[in-house]
């Protein structure tokens, strides 16, 4: 059965509608799937209103984007209750951080490098679910201040100033356990921008997100070499944490593919990933 845990419709930063997601899920023969957009639920809403007999396995799922003193992570959450709890309201928290955050951004490259936009495109930009560093990527190739996202990435958006507010991981986690959900390390092995986490630096920072109560690693992924892969395997195994699959689809905003985890390269070492499944699918 393919296992997709891990990706994004346009209620975050993909280019699918949550409908439009489902019919690919079905059409690629993916069994069990979550959606996790970054710090949003009205996905996971859609998604579950739209759900046949006979559809695949639905687990609901978030992404946020969290920082401390230490760097940057992304924490998921998966099985929590989308309609009460904690979960809702982090969420709302969440989300009202990224509308600040977006502004800051936009004010600091109109102000410091003399990048604006048109009044239209800003009011077009904040209208969005939950807009984010893609978005005005596009903007700044639309409007001549870059050749491709790529280089408004790598050249611009990724050396902005950090603000002062953010998600702390164990926010993060203790509010996906509050909402009965199951925390989770995406992509363990990536930091911040193209930093590359390995050996005991990544040893050194799952232990500190196991004592805020982090339950999982996402060791199965779509950018990760046989190596990453089995270093955090070998983790998991280390300190009996869950693990998990994930493609991190973005649609044409990412050249994955749905369903890429790299999880039919291996018959070995899956028993926490199906441990997983069973317990945050009974959980849920």
């Amino acid at each position: 059965m393919k296992i997709d845990l891990h990706m994004h419709s346009l209620v975050s930063d993909g280019t699918d509608s949550p409908a439009e997601l489902l019919a690919k899920v079905r059409e690629a023969g993916i069994g069990i799937f979550s959606l996790t957009d970054h710090d949003a639920i009205k996905g996971c809403m859609a998604i579950i209103g739209l759900l046949q007999e006979g559809d695949p396995a639905f687990i609901p799922g978030a992404e946020f984007s969290c920082r401390d003193e230490l760097g940057k992570y992304h924490i998921l959450g998966y099985g929590y209750n989308v309609r009460t709890g904690a979960m809702p309201g982090f969420i709302e928290s969440s989300h009202n951080l990224r509308m600040q955050k977006l502004e800051a951004r936009l004010d600091y490259m109109e102000s410091e490098l003399g990048i604006s936009f048109p009044v239209q495109a800003r009011e077009e930009l904040f209208s969005l679910d939950n807009p984010g560093k893609p978005h005005i990527a596009k903007l700044m190739v639309r409007y001549g201040f870059a050749q491709s996202k790529e280089q408004a990435f790598y050249e611009i958006l990724n050396h902005l100033p950090v603000l002062t507010s953010y998600i702390r991981p164990e926010q993060a986690i203790e509010a996906i356990i509050a909402g009965g959900g199951v925390p989770v390390l995406a992509h363990p092995s990536y930091g911040d921008g193209d930093q590359l986490l390995m050996g005991e630096e990544m040893e050194q920072r799952i232990r500190r997100l196991m004592g805020f109560g982090l339950r999982g690693l996402e060791a199965f992924y779509s950018g990760f070499t046989p190596q990453l892969r089995d270093e955090i395997l070998g983790y998991a195994d280390r300190y009996d944490l869950y693990v998990t699959a994930g493609s991190d689809y973005h649609g044409r905003n990412k050249m994955i593919v749905l369903g890429d985890t790299g999880l039919d390269e291996t018959e070995t070492r899956t028993e926490r990933l199906e441990s997983f499944l069973k317990d945050v699918m009974h959980e849920g």
